[in-house]
């Protein structure tokens, strides 16, 4: 798919997660139903993604593997924890600040990437699923339900 197309998924799904709780009030936002997790550690974890593949998609457009020596994201649950602390004192607002700017930067990153790695099964195509729409469609079910459940 040109990278077009994978960006217009992108920011279409991010739109639409963003709407999905832009009116949540701080205290709704930080309230826990997904675990251990409430809305704002969610969007912190996203986040976080965005911060690190916006690396991997960096390396790739210096021709460099996305991926450095000795680092691993196969155990996403550390990564995600990690990720989720980061909204540990933080207001709804400020981590949704956070993750506008991370996707702005994140979308920067593949940019400057070579159209040509955005072929189905390169790294970048795969990135963008699964670190961009891929990612919000996983969680926008999840924060849907809630909301109906809790009947915000």
């Amino acid at each position: 798919m040109p990278r077009d197309d994978l960006m217009a998924r992108l920011n279409d799904g991010f739109h639409e997660l963003v709407a999905s709780v832009a009116d949540l009030s701080d205290e709704q936002m930080s309230r826990r139903w997904f675990g251990d997790w409430g809305v704002r550690e969610i969007l912190a974890h996203i986040a976080g993604w965005h911060r690190e593949m916006e690396q991997a998609l960096l390396r790739i457009s210096r021709g460099e593997r996305p991926v450095p020596e000795g680092i691993d994201y196969n155990d996403a649950d550390t990564w995600n924890a990690k990720f989720a602390a980061d909204a540990a004192g933080k207001s709804g607002a400020e981590v949704l600040e956070d993750l506008r700017t991370s996707k702005e930067a994140f979308v920067a990153a593949a940019e400057m990437v070579p159209e040509d790695r955005f072929e189905e099964g390169r790294a970048a195509a795969r990135i963008i699923e699964t670190t961009g729409f891929g990612h919000y469609a996983e969680h926008l079910p999840p924060i849907r339900e809630w909301r109906t459940r809790e009947g915000i």
